[in-house]
């Protein structure tokens, strides 16, 4: 069965699903302290990869790896979000998904250190 909630097709799925993005980009800046932390990070870490990496592959390493920050905030933003919607009780199971996304972000930031080290004194 599919979702009554699905809509157009083709050009204006993309375009829609294009603005969609751009909302849920701004909401995340907006009411996630951490991701407007790793965009101010990001906003002075992808000049300085630019910058310091030589060649393209050391670029689009570094580069990457502050992106994949971004990413994974926003997924691990969202299973709050979707944690908090269904109940604000304190329960083992939403602590466990709050946590697990917590750790998923933790792991990308730790992955930002590995890459830049590697490529900057390797």
């Amino acid at each position: 069965m599919e979702s009554p909630f699905k809509g157009k097709t083709g050009l204006r799925r993309v375009w829609n699903a294009f603005h969609y993005s751009l909302d849920g980009l701004r909401a995340a800046y907006r009411h996630e302290d951490a991701f407007r932390q790793e965009i101010w990070l990001a906003l002075v870490l992808i000049p300085l990869a630019l910058w310091l990496g030589e060649g393209a592959l050391a670029r689009a390493l570094m580069i990457g790896s502050v992106l994949l920050v971004l990413i994974v905030e926003l997924i691990n933003s969202a299973i709050e979000a979707t944690v908090d919607r269904i109940s604000l009780e304190n329960h083992r199971l939403a602590k466990r998904a709050k946590d697990i996304g917590s750790a998923a972000v933790l792991i990308a930031l730790i992955n930002v250190g590995v890459v830049w080290g590697l490529v900057l004194l390797g």
